[in-house]
């Protein structure tokens, strides 16, 4: 009789019951055509920020939906800059399965609604003069053209995803003063 410590039977069977959840969890959210793939939702009046809780169509600037592994709906956020933070924080331990970001090419400003782009195939001007929910954003574009044409007309420096460090997606906006929180 073998203890559970030293029985490989019971340990090779752990073993595959982890690495088939991994698989599974891996797997499930891939994006493309077929099953599993993960699409964008849309904003609707009651979708709240997770991190503040703002209702996301009040507030101009590109907004976010991340998408995690096993979980149904997408965390939101009012501001590319949430996002960011998030996503390079080092404790950030679940799947990010799809992250979307808004076109600010085509979706309006003040009010955007749809234009959905994969977020980290996007373009972004940070340090413009335009304000999103958060005050300071980094505006997102499906394009680089489009990108540096606002820049252009509005400051700021373009950059890929890639290439955003953490330090760039410091949250010293409205989330961190808000007393009411």
């Amino acid at each position: 009789m073998c203890t559970h410590h030293a029985c490989p039977s019971r340990r090779r069977f752990l073993i595959a019951g982890v690495a088939a959840g991994l698989l599974a969890a891996c797997g499930s959210g891939k994006q493309g055509a077929g099953s599993g793939t993960v699409t964008p939702l849309e904003i609707d009046r009651a979708t709240s920020c997770a991190l503040d809780g703002m209702l996301l169509a009040d507030y101009p600037g590109s907004k976010v939906q991340m998408h995690y592994a096993g979980v149904e709906r997408p965390d939101w956020f009012c501001d590319t800059i949430e996002m960011f933070n998030v996503y390079l924080n080092p404790e950030q331990a679940r799947l990010v399965t799809a992250i979307f970001v808004q076109d600010m090419a085509k979706a309006s400003w003040n009010a955007p609604q749809g234009h959905w782009i994969d977020a980290k195939k996007a373009w972004y001007v940070f340090g413009s003069r335009r304000m999103g929910a958060m005050g300071p954003t980094a505006a997102s574009f499906a394009n680089e053209a489009d990108a540096k044409a606002f820049a252009t007309e509005n400051g700021g420096k373009v950059l890929r995803f890639d290439e955003v460090t953490p330090d760039m997606a410091i949250l010293d906006g409205g989330a961190l003063h808000d007393q009411s929180m």
